[in-house]
């Protein structure tokens, strides 16, 4: 059998690879030479004919979740976010709702002082002064709010802003902000301290530091979560519809019912709110489904209200009114006609 050499040398290649895999070397394929070891250990391919078929040390490895440190240390990590949590549950004045809250008063201005210098500055030009009848309106319904949230211990600020916007807020620490373009459609005196008391009523339930600590205890859930599960964007699109916003639209009805009692028990007459409430929703012709809101619509919170309207109007009868509104009724009627024009 005539055989050249170039045809000769690859069968040769063969059978002494497979001598040598035998023998418990390792061919490398990058320098072309043999290495005396455990082919696993070299990192190269096994040959079924190697005495090292395969390494204990190199097994493949048990998933974390069946280990039993990693329940040991979950397990520990929960029982002590556990006491921590109860230790941190808050009542919410007038609603009396538990709540997890873990940021301090302190701590809350300090991140709305943020928040204040980014609004003072971006609106600084259309502040309206502390004469003006409409910065004077505002202040003395925001005073009979005040007056019975049991905050009055706050350095509270009124600022009007002279701009078409529909909104009013207010900030952690007592800063209360309303643009005019809100004052045809409250209308009134009424009308405004059904606004101004939703506004004040979150900072008494302090929502702003309930949705900081609320995110705490989401972004941990995501973490945990993380270890078994890749959350993608359906997973985010889940947690801010199915639980950030609905966990916002509860703040919001919750200062709607607040803010009520509060206006009811500075006297001022409760059923204007749901005239305001119908009038905003008139105002506002395009609004987005209630699922895709951080806020109620207009015709659930009508109707939340008109629910809550004899607790309401039983509040206002048990704060003698009669006497109380006369004394401070002068200071805001002549301002009507104002609102009424505009």
């Amino acid at each position: 059998m005539n055989l050249s050499f170039p045809k000769i040398l690859p069968r040769f290649r063969h059978f002494t690879r497979v001598s040598l895999f035998h023998r418990g070397f390792t061919v490398s394929p990058k320098f072309h030479r043999f290495v005396r070891g455990s082919p696993i250990r070299q990192g190269f391919p096994v040959s079924p004919l190697s005495p090292y078929p395969q390494d204990k040390r190199f097994k493949r490895a048990q998933p974390f979740y069946k280990k039993q440190k990693f329940w040991m240390y979950t397990g520990g990590g929960g029982i002590i976010f556990g006491i921590y949590y109860v230790n941190h549950l808050e009542v919410v004045p007038i609603s009396n709702r538990r709540r997890f809250i873990d940021v301090t008063p302190k701590q809350e201005a300090r991140l709305a002082q943020q928040a204040y210098s980014e609004i003072m500055k971006r609106y600084r030009h259309k502040i309206l002064p502390s004469w003006d009848n409409r910065t004077r309106f505002v202040r003395s319904v925001a005073q009979q709010i005040i007056r019975v949230s049991g905050m009055e211990d706050l350095k509270w600020e009124v600022y009007v802003i002279d701009s078409a916007e529909k909104n009013a807020f207010v900030l952690p620490g007592g800063k209360i902000f309303v643009f005019t373009g809100i004052l045809p459609i409250v209308e009134n005196q009424h009308g405004l301290a059904a606004v101004l008391g939703h506004e004040i009523a979150h900072q008494v339930a302090r929502h702003s530091a309930e949705k900081l600590s609320f995110i705490k205890i989401i972004i941990l859930l995501q973490l945990f979560l993380s270890f078994f599960i890749d959350p993608g964007l359906l997973g985010n699109i889940f947690i801010e519809l199915g639980i950030m916003m609905p966990f916002s639209r509860k703040c919001e009805s919750e200062a709607d019912y607040i803010g009520l009692l509060l206006m009811a028990q500075a006297c001022y007459n409760p059923e204007e709110a749901i005239k305001m409430w119908k009038r905003m929703s008139k105002a506002e012709k395009v609004a987005p489904p209630q699922f895709l809101s951080t806020h109620p619509n207009h015709e659930a919170r009508i109707k939340k209200i008109s629910e809550w309207l004899p607790e309401a109007l039983q509040k206002r009868a048990e704060s003698d009114c009669v006497h109380q509104f006369e004394g401070f009724r002068s200071t805001t009627e002549h301002f009507r006609p104002l609102w009424v024009n505009w």
